[in-house]
């Protein structure tokens, strides 16, 4: 008997791992993340499986759930949205597994940061302007080290990608724009790769009052940087006077 802690991606099905999608059609029981794991991932869980959501259940209870299914021989598939390893809470059902001797593996997934990238058709780097991308969140209810607040982690200019914050939209710009100035360019994407995905373009300087006219409060991906602009210097890799090791340059 084995847990397998399994990415579902941001919640378009077509964006599981094929292992992801192998470990759902022959799961017989599925803990999943409640509202975060979309209904088209859903449905490729057998419909004789043992479902459990996760949304009303304490660490006690998942664990109970792993707990019997070893009991009886059965794997588990712990089924988290996007990639497992941010913002899983992944490390305290691990370490009570370890005690009791419950193994498990984990099957990424892609993370809603690459998917927000996609649906906005852009690259989080660019040459000589952001070589850097930053997964982060705001205080809530959790606080974050006084090292990693928003405004510190601001000074590098690096491309955000901010999670579990579009609540405080207001605060999160007006923080941003005194380092990335007002105009630097921002976005919202609203459950990106679901069917209602919802994409908000702006800058500092209006892209709060842009999400909170589209009624955004959760579930969304704020992303800011220079690099979502689109006039920026060319990368080198394909500059034909630029030499590496796969090709020489040709003088102009």
């Amino acid at each position: 008997m084995i847990v397998h802690f399994v990415g579902a991606g941001p919640g378009d099905p077509e964006l599981l791992t094929r292992k992801a999608e192998r470990l759902l059609g022959a799961c017989r029981i599925c803990i999943y993340a409640g509202s975060l794991v979309s209904p088209g991932v859903l449905a490729l869980i057998p419909d004789q499986a043992e479902r459990h959501d996760s949304a009303g259940m304490s660490l006690e209870e998942v664990i109970a759930v792993c707990r019997d299914a070893r009991n009886r021989g059965i794997d588990v598939v712990r089924l988290h949205s996007g990639d497992p390893s941010i913002y899983g809470a992944t490390r305290e059902q691990m370490n009570a597994l370890d005690a009791l001797g419950i193994p498990y593996d984990v099957c990424p997934g892609v993370s809603a940061f690459q998917a927000a990238a996609a649906a906005l058709c852009t690259e989080l780097t660019a040459p000589e302007i952001s070589q850097t991308i930053v997964l982060t969140r705001t205080a809530g209810r959790t606080p974050l080290p006084e090292a990693q607040e928003l405004d510190r982690i601001a000074r590098t200019r690096a491309t955000l990608c901010i999670f579990l914050s579009v609540g405080k939209i207001a605060e999160v710009a007006v923080t941003l724009s005194a380092h990335y100035g007002p105009h630097c360019p921002a976005a919202v994407v609203y459950r990106a790769s679901w069917p209602e995905e919802l994409l908000i373009r702006g800058t500092l300087a209006d892209i709060a009052l842009k999400t909170e006219a589209a009624g955004i409060r959760s579930t969304a991906l704020i992303v800011v940087g220079e690099a979502l602009a689109r006039d920026l210097p060319a990368s080198k890799l394909y500059d034909a006077a630029f030499t590496h090791g796969f090709r020489k340059g040709k003088r102009p």
